[in-house]
């Protein structure tokens, strides 16, 4: 387990995730819509990142991936955050509990603001969490 917070990530896109996951690595899997890795404080916690139109999208320019909105993992010690933006990490400064709270609660908001009476219309369901760039 490493102790220095990374800057750089490559990714693997996969059909079914590893046993074992490598640091510095994003797996991402489109037809499962997840994408895995270890936490990059080097801490070696797995997080992992559902594909939905209401929780991350991943974005593919041909040669690097970016995830969107930030990673925030509040639930394990380290309590990092960061933005994966073309296989580069990009690190938020740390967040208060209070600060942490009001975010869970908007995103409780949010995730219950969608559902049958809101639904994603069809047509638009693979491109709100999954686009290719050009």
């Amino acid at each position: 387990m490493s102790t220095s917070r990374r800057t750089r990530v490559r990714h693997e896109f996969v059909d079914a995730m590893p046993e074992q996951l490598d640091e510095g690595v994003l797996y991402v899997s489109v037809n499962r819509r997840i994408v895995l890795h270890r936490c990059f404080c080097g801490c070696g916690q797995e997080v992992a990142t559902p594909l939905a139109p209401h929780e991350w999208q991943l974005e593919f320019d041909g040669e690097s991936v970016s995830l969107f909105p930030s990673v925030g993992v509040w639930g394990i010690p380290c309590q990092s955050h960061y933005w994966v933006e073309n296989d580069r990490v990009i690190w938020s400064g740390r967040l208060s509990r209070d600060k942490i709270e009001r975010l869970r609660r908007r995103e409780r908001e949010e995730v219950e603001g969608i559902g049958p009476e809101h639904p994603v219309p069809k047509k638009d369901r693979r491109s709100r969490f999954w686009r290719r760039r050009r």
